[in-house]
């Protein structure tokens, strides 16, 4: 899918948290480059919130690793929709 804007705001992903990937997973939105161990503690403590989210594409984060670039600082956020 070429267009996720749609998806986006389908589940009402704030457009300030909006990265380049949207998954849902066991209802919760995962938006951007989270980390695994935050959706594994997320569907483990089943917390009330819409879901995760990593703003944008920080280097660094899960999947965005760069030889010869420090890695960003970045913060997991949960939000509601």
């Amino acid at each position: 899918m070429e267009d996720l804007g749609p998806i986006k705001e389908q589940y009402k992903v704030p457009y300030d948290l909006q990265s380049c990937h949207t998954a849902i997973v066991d209802g919760y939105i995962i938006e951007g480059h989270v980390p695994a161990d935050d959706i594994r503690k997320l569907l483990a403590e089943r917390p009330d919130v819409a879901g995760l989210a990593v703003p944008g594409m920080p280097v660094g984060s899960s999947g965005m690793e760069v030889d010869g670039f420090p890695d960003e600082p970045y913060d997991v956020v949960a939000f509601d929709a």
